[in-house]
């Protein structure tokens, strides 16, 4: 895949986590909003089927990808408060090569996350 893409790794249970759903937001240029582009779904590799944005979508600019984690871990079998102390991360990062790959992988736990550009 090229464009964005992205995954997510569930490392309470050491394995991917699957039916997450994922908005994208992109920048809107001359401005500091965002305008919502879609929603995705994981698979059971903890990936999506297809990229985010292709290359020919994929611009210099800011994105935010918010993963709704909350709901994932509601479907495990661990004992939490409510409201989660995480429901939803955000990440917001920017895009400065036309035509380059950016992966953006999570690392999560119901407590807390790490997410890096992945390859």
């Amino acid at each position: 895949m090229s464009g964005l893409t992205t995954h997510i790794l569930d490392i309470t249970h050491g394995k991917p986590a699957a039916n997450v759903n994922i908005d994208l937001y992109v920048a809107v240029e001359s401005s500091t909003s965002l305008e919502f582009r879609k929603t995705v779904t994981t698979n059971e590799d903890g990936r999506i089927d297809a990229p985010l944005l292709t290359d020919e979508e994929l611009t210099v600019g800011e994105y935010e990808l918010i993963f709704h984690i909350g709901d994932y871990f509601r479907t495990k079998s661990l004992e939490l408060a409510e409201p989660h102390f995480l429901e939803k991360v955000p990440v917001r990062f920017s895009v400065s090569e036309v035509g380059a790959h950016y992966h953006v992988p999570l690392l999560v736990s119901p407590w807390g996350y790490q997410v890096y550009r992945g390859s």
